[in-house]
């Protein structure tokens, strides 16, 4: 089993069985199937290798200095269970101070909707948006592990301690 999936599951889901079951079993997709506004949306990678596929928007629109705004990529996408996909801001927003308003977002596989941006502009410039031309974000899509949570019934002393112990933000320097 692996992340809630039997391997009878993920044969039915077209993921490839590893040979061994001891080795972690990360698959290769190369099909996720989408739904598109316009075929201009589809997710592009611009090498290969890149982790990240780009997300263009749908519409033209302005973010003004200060401003935030919701920003439809025109795509919806099936991700399958076990996996999840994740939305970044591109590298090269950084430097416009153009970014997510919640950092990363998250694209549950059971949601089937359009995968939509909330943009900040902390630029001193009005960002123009040019639809199916203007790339705006990064989707990731990766395996989860899909883990339940149960309190801890033991002891201080028998929760497991590390170096770090419970040193939070700062502190390795």
């Amino acid at each position: 089993m692996y992340n809630g999936m039997t391997y009878e599951d993920m044969k039915e889901f077209g993921f490839n069985i590893p040979i061994r079951e001891t080795v972690h079993p990360i698959f290769e997709y190369s099909n996720l199937p989408v739904k598109l506004v316009d075929p201009r949306c589809m997710p592009l990678r611009a090498h290969a290798t890149d982790a990240g596929a780009d997300l263009v928007s749908c519409d033209n629109a302005i973010i003004y200095p200060n401003e935030m705004k919701m920003v439809d990529t025109g795509v919806a996408i099936q991700i399958p269970r076990g996996y999840v996909g994740l939305v970044y801001s591109r590298s090269g927003q950084g430097k416009l101070r153009i970014h997510l308003a919640n950092s990363v977002g998250v694209i549950d596989s059971d949601y089937r909707g359009n995968i939509k941006v909330i943009l900040v502009n902390e630029g001193d410039d009005p960002y123009e948006i040019h639809a199916y031309t203007t790339r705006i974000a990064q989707l990731v899509v990766t395996p989860v592990m899909l883990a339940t949570f149960r309190q801890f019934a033991g002891t201080n002393e028998e929760w497991e301690n590390t170096k770090r112990g419970t040193g939070g933000f700062g502190s390795t320097g």
